[in-house]
């Protein structure tokens, strides 16, 4: 009896083709069958940033923007518009109770289009840190599963409240237009102080970050020292209110040079403060290298502890 196998071989007249041995194709090949290969090695400099691979994955950082805006409107039936109608409904309760009932004065203007100056840019820099803390906690899937800089994670979630500034944006043109409030030319510096706030949030963001991934009592605080923080900074009161002896220990907070720079920029409110504007610059830089260090030295736990 004839085997199956010599069978079907002499029927198709032509033995059959053994598989390819892996080690024999690459070695007829040589090196065009290499795969390339990306060795990631720990880090020693405490400042070795990688930049370079933070602006080859630039589309990364993209994506994350993009996803965290999509699923913050995601199955609304206003969409966007939240970030025009929360910011106005909010400071309309300031107007009524600190406008009309305390009285606080507005440095000569409608106290709604002052306190919305103000409001903008604290707004803005509460969701990027409270983002920013829960940052890595929020991502922990991907920390766990694929490697990229870490760095990526904290910054896109400071990045993309920006989105939201730029839409409240129009609220106060409106308040503006509708008060009669003509913008100063100082409104082109705007960009610069929306940096200095996006760089004072991602520097707290690196502190708090790595903190809410060993200890999660981190992200319970949070709330509360935004709250707080509000009321320390010149958000519904100008820096007039604050006696002058206490003023360069009031500005050892950064936000209040930023505040300051908003209105100046957008309504010209009086002049510019210029120690609140540069003590809020060193602060920053202070906070952000700092940041920096802390941020790197915890980096390595975060895939473990997680």
């Amino acid at each position: 009896m004839v085997p199956m196998r010599e069978l079907v071989d002499s029927r198709n007249h032509a033995p059959r083709p053994r598989p390819p041995v892996i080690g024999q194709a690459r070695a007829s090949h040589g090196r065009s069958m290499e795969l390339p290969t990306s060795v990631i090695e720990a880090r020693q400099r405490l400042l070795d940033l990688d930049i370079g691979a933070i602006w080859q994955r630039r589309e990364l950082l993209y994506f994350l923007v993009w996803r965290d805006v999509k699923v913050r409107y995601k199955q609304t039936v206003i969409g966007a518009a939240w970030a025009l109608l929360s910011p106005l409904l909010t400071v309309a309760i300031f107007a009524v109770v600190f406008g009309r009932l305390a009285k606080i004065p507005s440095d000569g203007l409608p106290y709604i289009v002052f306190a919305f100056a103000g409001f903008m840019p604290w707004t803005y820099f509460a969701q990027a840190l409270a983002r920013g803390s829960a940052s890595l906690v929020g991502n922990a899937h991907l920390i766990t599963k694929v490697y990229f800089p870490r760095l990526m994670i904290p910054l896109a979630a400071v990045a993309t409240p920006a989105v939201d500034f730029c839409l409240s944006l129009l609220t106060l043109f409106g308040l503006m237009l509708w008060y009669r409030v003509p913008p100063s030319v100082s409104l082109l510096a705007l960009p610069a102080y929306l940096l200095l706030a996006a760089t004072i949030a991602f520097a707290l963001a690196l502190w708090l970050a790595p903190l809410n991934v060993r200890y999660r009592d981190v992200n319970h605080a949070i709330p509360f020292l935004v709250q707080a923080w509000m009321y320390a900074s010149p958000v519904v009161y100008p820096v007039s209110l604050v006696p002058e002896r206490w003023r360069v220990v009031y500005s050892l907070n950064p936000m209040v040079g930023v505040i300051e720079g908003f209105r100046w920029c957008l309504v010209g409110a009086d002049d510019l403060n210029v120690m609140a504007v540069t003590v809020s610059l060193v602060v920053t830089l202070v906070a952000l290298v700092g940041g920096l260090v802390f941020f790197r030295r915890m980096e390595r736990a975060f895939a473990d502890v997680i």
